[in-house]
């Protein structure tokens, strides 16, 4: 690979293309090229890397204009400097370029860096007039064989509900080849809803021009700027590069194809938000659109050499029907619940969460694939989470934990051959999906994923984020048969179980050791700790790890509690 240094490119050069992702595979210039004046900015919002290739890599910044530069000017564009090494000193330069933005994109700057090396590490920076950015460092996917990838997974960061702190312990392990973010990188609520209560006394209030429900462009853009205010946060783009999907939050609350629960007539057209959603989205993180523009169709798939293909899926835009409510089954004057309906509804065979088009895809690729592991990263959990049907009848959420624990005493009485009643019986073998909302919602495609595996021959890997706790489940098809496993990362600060019963730590540890025993495939649960989980893969075996926060109300922090455990 040729390089050069910083002053010969000084010496002339030419600008990129000032579009949202700039391609380039720039080494040097010619004598006959002049470089553009380079603008006086801020790097305020840091440095990111992104959809790391085994030749390419996307690298991110935000060129605010400075106030004196902004003084009496009308700014259409704002010109950086863009470098990228072997080493952290740039010394050994191997790609340079510069690069435009505008506030039509609100400054930010994204460059696919290409004719790169696999598996190799590099460092990347821009400069300004008389401004350098922090020092970021990414890498390269491998080709060929591969002895050992270690993956983060992280999901469902909130601000106003505490410090990201399980981004800033993420950053910390430099062992890590990428970081996959499920999802929910945002959230669109109001100041005064959902998991602000203790905002302003921690430092973590929302600025008046920003602390309404995002629906504009101008407001998911403000919200972006925000979060991208986090030490941690900033810290973890800076040094490993993101794979990426969005969840419902960064468009609204239960997102489906057309709508949202959160979302209502007197906020506009729900597509109208949905595109500056996505324009945000894509402005503000370090993805390279797999269309080649903003288009609403993010899956994409990337291969680390021959160990594991990667799967980055959409469970919410672009295919997924509209969730079922109990509620809709439930008769408030009888306080009976139509059964036979409800079976009928969610067992239709047309239900999708991915969308004819995406599972397809899917489909294809999976089979096509001779990687070990075939690994899904989306957002919502797929395997069975069916509980007894009483833990959902009632309104009062602070009788569940008393009920489930009636529930795990007949349990254990029936596995210890002890004599229990018909009624007794009936309590505990009458279930119901856990949540609508996830892949338990949409059990006829969830078959069809799972015979695509069976007939493949292959075992998945499937990673889960969305409801903020821990989970570590087998995955079984129809007839009983394994189809892989599943491991869900907790919430970096968005509030889990514990919110929703208003239980003690004490009551949610006893929880989740409990849960496993009505939940047949469920081994495994954390439903109080926020924090991240890592995956590391070799040809030999999967291993999970989940490393839990002690707390997100400063930024002062440790590692309360880690947990693991090997699939092969």
């Amino acid at each position: 690979m040729n390089t050069m240094n910083r002053r010969s490119f000084l010496a002339g050069c030419v600008i990129a293309s000032a579009t949202l992702t700039v391609s380039t595979a720039l080494t040097g210039c010619t004598g006959s090229q002049k470089k553009s004046a380079l603008s006086d900015v801020l790097f305020s919002h840091g440095v990111a890397s992104g959809d790391p290739i085994a030749n390419a890599v996307i690298i991110w910044t935000r060129a605010l204009p400075s106030v004196n530069a902004i003084q009496g000017k009308t700014f259409a564009t704002v010109n950086v400097l863009w470098e990228m090494a072997t080493d952290q000193e740039f010394v050994d330069i191997v790609r340079v370029g510069q690069a435009s933005t505008s506030e039509l994109i609100d400054y930010t700057i994204k460059v696919d860096v290409q004719d790169l090396q696999a598996a190799t590490q590099y460092y990347f920076r821009f400069t300004g007039a008389d401004q350098i950015s922090r020092v970021g460092r990414t890498k390269t996917l491998p080709i060929g064989d591969v002895d050992s990838i270690k993956l983060a997974v992280l999901s469902c960061s909130n601000f106003p509900a505490g410090y990201f702190n399980a981004y800033a312990e993420a950053a910390k392990d430099n062992q890590i080849d990428a970081v996959l973010h499920l999802g929910d990188y945002i959230y669109e609520y109001a100041m005064g809803g959902y998991a602000t209560q203790r905002a302003e006394e921690i430092g973590r209030s929302i600025a008046p021009d920003n602390d309404q429900e995002t629906i504009s462009l101008v407001d998911y853009r403000k919200r972006y700027a925000l979060y991208r205010t986090d030490k941690g946060l900033l810290d973890l783009h800076a040094n490993t590069p993101f794979i990426a999907v969005w969840d419902d939050h960064e468009v609204a609350n239960d997102t489906y194809k057309d709508g949202a629960q959160n979302h209502n007539e007197g906020e506009g057209d729900f597509f109208e938000r949905r595109l500056a959603a996505i324009s945000a989205y894509y402005e503000w993180l370090p993805i390279r659109p797999p269309k080649g523009n903003q288009s609403p169709e993010i899956y994409r798939h990337f291969e680390f050499g021959n160990l594991l293909s990667l799967y980055m899926l959409d469970t919410r835009i672009i295919g997924r029907d509209k969730q079922l409510e109990y509620s809709e089954y439930r008769d408030a004057e009888t306080n009976t619940f139509n059964s036979k309906e409800f079976i009928h509804d969610i067992n239709k065979p047309q239900r999708t969460l991915l969308g004819k088009k995406q599972f397809d895809w899917l489909s294809a690729a999976i089979s096509g694939s001779t990687a070990k592991w075939q690994v899904l990263g989306q957002q919502v959990l797929m395997s069975k989470m069916m509980l007894p049907t009483e833990v959902f009848g009632g309104d009062d959420r602070s009788q569940i934990p008393r009920t489930i624990e009636q529930l795990v005493n007949i349990q254990q009485a029936v596995a210890n051959g002890q004599e229990v009643s018909e009624q007794e019986l009936n309590r505990l073998n009458t279930k119901m999906p856990y949540n609508l909302d996830a892949w338990d919602g949409y059990p006829a495609e969830r078959e069809k994923l799972y015979a695509t595996a069976q007939q493949s021959n292959k075992s998945l890997i499937v990673l889960a984020g969305d409801t903020h706790n821990a989970w570590h489940s087998v995955l079984s098809a129809k007839n009983g048969l394994p189809v892989g496993v599943e491991f869900a990362t907790p919430g970096v600060s968005s509030p889990g179980m514990e919110y929703y019963l208003k239980t003690e730590d004490e009551i949610s540890s006893k929880l989740a050791q409990q849960l496993p025993l009505l939940i047949d495939d469920l081994q495994y649960c954390n439903l109080h700790q926020r924090g991240y989980m890592t995956v590391t893969l070799t040809s030999q075996k999967v291993t999970a790890e989940w490393i839990y926060i002690d707390q997100i109300l400063s930024p002062n922090y440790q590692v309360a509690a880690r947990h693991k455990v090997d699939y092969s």
